[in-house]
């Protein structure tokens, strides 16, 4: 069958939302599926009208009867033309997270957002979901329990774990672009309150993203003098990426949501111990025992959190060790899109 990929701006962004696109997109082709990858210019999700009417050429383009996949940030520049389009093509998101759940919006964004996806995933004939819980949101906008489906991202496997942790402070190793969802803010704040102990901080995910969000963050480590000990490495490439992971003792990201939350998995493959919340998705992907979950916003118990960590090597080897074996039920990346196949044929069947 015909298979067009929509996805806004390059696909080769170093998000876990592009990640995760990019690794389906190549696995399908390993099978010989031909995939018309379309990369959608334009501001996303904001989606302004020169945006629309490009997103909607580029839809209007495609073969009749086209399966057409749409990551979900791409939706917002389909609204114009998304329903009359569904009638000759068979439309399928892939939503990472719903958009109205993004960290940072005022309420008449969140509020637009929300009812934006209310009236758009009712037009894809299926759609495919990295977790359950983003499954849920679907569920509860109307689409058919027939039409929405769960495949779990897949996580690579090192060819080496760190054993123990090196002399010096504790390498803590942060994994996510830096805007206000991911929660950098607050874990600077916490380790303000635990300067008298050693430890280092690398944060590793783009700068740019959010200009705002850096720069506020940037403020906040030179408000509390801590520029010397927290380093923005910015995007980096997957052989820098394995280094960092291997180079860490602690991974930590106090997420205020996660459609479903690679990084916490690809610490998990590497025995990483992990600090990290409740929100959403992030529990259900971190198994017993592997980490320590505070409630998303609560400054208090993540400085708990971290200083329990910090301070007991013992629970590290602990947390470490439950990792190691919850890293052996992590799906790899070849049955994730086996299993993508599956769910793409049940959605559209």
């Amino acid at each position: 069958m015909a298979l067009a990929f929509l996805v806004p701006g390059r696909l080769d962004q170093l998000t876990g939302g592009y990640l995760y696109d990019r690794h389906i997109i190549e696995g399908l082709r390993a099978r010989g599926q031909a995939v018309n990858v379309v990369e959608l210019a334009g501001r996303y999700p904001q989606a302004d009208e020169p945006t629309r009417t490009l997103a909607a050429a580029a839809l209007a383009r495609l073969p009749d009867q086209s399966t057409v996949i749409i990551d979900g940030l791409a939706l917002p520049g389909l609204a114009d033309c998304l329903k009359d389009q569904a009638s000759r093509l068979k439309l399928v998101g892939l939503i990472h997270h719903p958009l109205s759940l993004e960290t940072g919006l005022d309420f008449a964004n969140a509020r637009h957002y929300a009812q934006l996806e209310a009236e758009l995933w009712p037009c894809l004939k299926g759609a495919i979901c990295p977790s359950e819980h983003t499954a849920q949101a679907l569920l509860a906008a109307g689409l058919p329990t027939d039409r929405v489906a769960v495949v779990t991202p897949g996580t690579r496997r090192p060819a080496t774990i760190r054993q123990a942790k090196s002399a010096g402070p504790v390498q803590l190793l942060a994994v996510g672009s830096i805007t206000p969802r991911k929660g950098h803010l607050l874990l600077v704040e916490a380790l303000a309150q635990l300067r008298h102990l050693e430890w280092q901080l690398t944060c590793i995910g783009s700068v740019t993203r959010d200009p705002a969000a850096s720069a506020a963050l940037q403020g906040r480590m030179a408000t509390h003098g801590l520029t010397d000990r927290i380093v923005l490495l910015g995007e980096q490439p997957d052989q820098r990426l394995t280094q960092a992971y291997q180079g860490a003792d602690i991974f930590v990201l106090p997420s205020y949501h996660e459609g479903y939350g690679m990084v916490f998995a690809e610490a998990l493959a590497h025995a990483l111990p992990v600090i990290a919340t409740t929100a959403c998705a992030i529990a259900a992907t971190l198994p017993a025992g592997t980490s320590l979950l505070v409630a998303p916003g609560d400054l208090p118990a993540l400085k708990d959190a971290l200083q329990q960590a910090l301070t007991d090597d013992a629970l590290r080897a602990r947390l470490s060790n439950a990792a190691k074996e919850a890293a052996n039920a992590l799906p790899d990346w070849d049955s994730a899109v086996q299993g993508w196949v599956a769910a793409l044929h049940k959605v559209t069947r």
